[in-house]
């Protein structure tokens, strides 16, 4: 699965504990900085793909208010495609790091 950074950022919020869609939402937000803001919208889409890979699942629902909350949790399955995932980006990353310093030790301007 081609993994974006709102699945990637979706499956952290839910490393410690199940959420709830609103939950997620402001977990994604805090994880970055606010630079990720995710509309409910795009989360269903987004949480519907992760489930349909097996990455997260349904956890238990709740009436809260009159309305139905569902909670979903990361899969060990989702687990695996997490910190595999984490793993490709930190060594992209460092991959990165280490032309820049020897851009920057060549004297590139």
């Amino acid at each position: 699965m081609n993994m974006t950074e709102p699945m990637f950022l979706a499956l952290t919020a839910l490393v410690d504990e199940p959420r709830h869609g609103y939950g997620i939402v402001q977990e994604v937000d805090r994880l970055s900085g606010g630079r990720v803001q995710l509309k409910i919208g795009t989360l269903y889409g987004v949480l519907d793909r992760l489930s349909g890979a097996g990455l997260v699942a349904l956890d238990r629902e709740e009436a809260q208010q009159g309305r139905l909350r569902r909670y979903y949790r990361l899969t060990d399955e989702g687990a695996r495609a997490l910190q595999e995932e984490a793993a490709r980006m930190a060594a992209t990353a460092a991959t990165a790091t280490a032309r820049l310093r020897t851009r920057t030790a060549g004297g590139a301007a």
